[in-house]
């Protein structure tokens, strides 16, 4: 058998099968990464992919949803989904011996889910819950209203769950055709690692997912970032506000550089933001810098939940923040991110799941596997020049503003707008 840490093979029918062998480890991940999340949905089908992934689990041709979760469970596995903005994924872990059983749940809940009427409804309320539950979430709705913003009546901006007024009204029918012409061999990478042999895997895929539609992959729309401002008075204990700007995608050769610029200006406890909003002044409980690349963008935010006077000067103090990483990066700092980066990119390196997902999407993004030296060398290869350049890149273009709550003294998005170009 081959021994070959990666190992790679497209299928006939269009599936692309990639493991990563990782013989010191007493488990294996099997999952199937599929290229479709809420930017390929219309707006009456805003929603389905995350429904679609609430019924994988509810019952096939051969087992019901009690028999999914029994025979997991049975021999001490773990399986779950997500959905997410251009990807939705099934994934399961167990024990090497288990490895079949796996592949044999994915393949199934995958090519022969009945999507019985009686669950449909059932999960139906489940997600109108789940709905209720984000919407009384203010920290986490923010993040719904600044994507809208950002990108307003177009797929990119909608929220992954949906709405409760097309969930409440969205029919079998929808499910079964999304996931039709979605969930097709040439728009799915399948994936294992752990301690598995990948002729093994390969045979098991052939068997279990010989039933998954062979149709020609459908186009992603694009996303046309606008910038915009979206505000409301609520009557709440904290102010919720995000700022953010286009950032760079997985591709563009700046990536390395945002991710540092994010880490060094909001990931952690040492970084600028952090220490000169929280611990100098005192102004908020939580602030912190994100980076979310995706295929063909991204956006680069800055989140802080404050009191509502604190925001007459939390605004101004994080806007002469990102006027002065623009300016200068000093060694420490830079060095101090580039190890938070790696090891957070390396410890990752040591999970089969995580392993699992990043071969998977790493085929998806760029069309091969990244060797783990590459992305150190490209980590390494930031300067402090780099990260002044890419600020003034992301900072000095038109942002966008999200403010939830007692928000009567956050600026506007104008007056924003002036000072970064200033």
């Amino acid at each position: 058998m081959t021994t070959d840490p990666i190992n790679l093979t497209r299928l006939p029918s269009g599936l692309t099968v990639v493991t990563e062998r990782m013989e010191r480890v007493e488990t294996v991940s099997f999952g199937a990464y599929v290229s479709t999340g809420t930017r390929d949905e219309t707006a009456e089908e805003n929603g389905v992919s995350h429904f679609l992934e609430h019924m994988a689990f509810k019952g096939t041709t051969s087992r019901s949803a009690l028999q999914i979760a029994e025979e997991i469970e049975n021999v001490g596995g773990h399986i779950n989904a997500y959905t997410a903005r251009e990807q939705t994924a099934f994934y399961v872990k167990l024990l090497k011996e288990n490895l079949d059983l796996g592949v044999d749940i994915i393949g199934d809940i995958l090519t022969h889910s009945t999507f019985d009427p009686t669950e449909v409804e059932r999960e139906r309320g489940v997600i109108l819950q789940e709905i209720g539950q984000a919407n009384d979430t203010p920290d986490d709705v923010v993040f719904d209203h600044f994507q809208a913003a950002a990108f307003p009546n177009q797929p990119m901006g909608r929220p992954t769950l949906g709405t409760e007024a097309l969930i409440e009204h969205m029919p079998r029918e929808t499910l079964m055709r999304y996931m039709t012409s979605h969930y097709t061999t040439s728009n799915m990478v399948v994936a294992a690692a752990g301690n598995l042999y990948h002729e093994d895997v390969v045979k098991r895929v052939q068997q279990h997912f010989a039933d998954l539609p062979t149709t020609a992959q459908i186009p992603t729309p694009s996303a046309s970032y606008a910038g915009s401002e979206f505000r409301q008075e609520k009557d709440l204990d904290q102010a919720h506000v995000v700022l953010g700007f286009p950032s760079v995608g997985f591709n563009d050769p700046d990536y390395y550089a945002a991710l540092l610029l994010s880490m060094l200006l909001g990931g952690g406890m040492s970084s600028r933001l952090f220490q000169e909003i929280r611990e100098k002044r005192g102004l908020v409980y939580s602030v912190y810098s994100f980076n979310a690349p995706f295929a063909d963008g991204g956006l680069f935010g800055i989140y802080a939940g404050t009191g509502e006077k604190q925001c007459a000067e939390l605004v101004p103090v994080t806007l002469e923040e990102l006027r002065k990483v623009q300016l200068a990066v000093g060694p420490e700092e830079l060095a101090r991110a580039r190890a938070q980066l790696k090891a957070s990119l390396l410890m990752s390196l040591e999970s089969t799941g995580s392993r699992c997902e990043q071969i998977a999407r790493q085929l998806q993004l760029f069309g091969r596997i990244i060797p783990v030296a590459e992305t150190v060398q490209r980590v390494e290869a930031v300067t402090q020049a780099d990260i002044c350049r890419v600020a003034a890149r992301i900072f000095r273009q038109q942002p966008t503003l999200a403010a939830l709550g007692p928000i009567s003294h956050v600026p506007s998005l104008s007056s924003i707008s002036e000072k970064l170009v200033a």
